[in-house]
């Protein structure tokens, strides 16, 4: 992904921050520090890492789920609406999908519990609702969020984890391109939901969900047909299997009609015996018709 940059390796996994996640921790800092000073930048700041410290957990999550069907995940992205997680390719039974979906979601629901339980977090109402609330405990919010992350992730509807469940649940009767798209029309339905939503409460970071949301569902379905017409074509259908040769007493307008009538950019030349003196290319066909015209051998 352009302008990321990494700042940490957990085993074969980079994780990497955008830089609009920069400008996000930048905004927080500025406006905390308007309304309370130094301290409250800090720790406005502070909270926001700590929330994307569970979400890059969240994603390894995912990362250690996959990692037990043999999938790698080369590198983990941080960006202002939350991480990404490329898998170097899906799970191929819905079984693991399901596996791997649900696996972010239960680091979350960890943390909220260890939060809870072991550093006495206690999350009521308000807590839940105004998790930017200074005057709530740092530990509660945290815990809130959380719980939020486990909510807002299992919504079934891509990219999110309840649209990945719900795309393996399909599979299980439809093939897994048309689980795809039925997935995908239910995550595009959820984005034009959270826009309005967005514009109605006048919240910009939900409008920003949305077309992050609408976006990656249509790419997600999109790349599922490619790879499904992918699969049913062969190499041997779309490969060359008939080279045109040239002959060396061929003039350079020969060669410009058979670059014009096949698919090769580069042509052997053969003499009379059949045997390899060159190759012809097609910036040096362009090269020699420019510098010494057609009829030139």
């Amino acid at each position: 992904m352009q302008w990321s940059y990494p700042i940490l390796r957990v085993g074969d996994t980079e994780i990497r921050i955008h830089l609009t996640f920069l400008l996000l921790l930048a905004w927080i800092g500025i406006a905390y520090f308007q309304e309370g000073g130094t301290s409250a930048a800090i720790e406005g700041v502070g909270f926001i890492g700590a929330v994307f410290a569970c979400v890059v957990l969240h994603e390894l999550g995912h990362a250690a789920a996959a990692s037990r069907y043999g999938i790698r995940t080369p590198k983990i992205t941080l960006l202002p609406i939350g991480g990404v997680a490329e898998l170097e390719r899906l799970p191929e039974k819905p079984s693991e999908e399901i596996v791997v979906a649900l696996a972010g979601p239960l680091v979350n629901v960890v943390i909220a519990a260890f939060l809870v339980v072991a550093l006495g977090a206690t999350v009521g109402i308000d807590a839940l609702t105004s998790m930017d609330n200074p005057r709530v405990a740092f530990v509660a919010r945290l815990a809130a969020v959380n719980i939020w992350l486990v909510l807002f992730n299992l919504i079934p509807a891509f990219p999110m984890d309840g649209g990945r469940v719900l795309r393996a649940l399909l599979a299980t009767r439809y093939n897994r391109l048309r689980a795809t798209e039925i997935a995908g029309t239910v995550g595009q339905f959820a984005a034009f939901a959270f826009g309005f939503i967005g514009l109605v409460a006048g919240n910009v970071l939900l409008i920003f969900v949305a077309i992050f949301v609408y976006l990656a569902a249509t790419a997600e379905t999109q790349a599922m047909g490619i790879e499904a017409a992918a699969r049913a074509v062969s190499i041997r259908d779309v490969m060359i299997s008939r080279f045109e040769s040239l002959p060396t007493t061929a003039t350079l307008d020969e060669a410009a009609q058979a670059l014009l009538r096949t698919t090769q950019h580069e042509f052997p030349i053969v003499d009379d015996g059949g045997r390899l003196r060159g190759m012809l290319t097609r910036s040096g066909l362009v090269a020699g018709l420019q510098q010494r015209g057609g009829q030139a051998p």
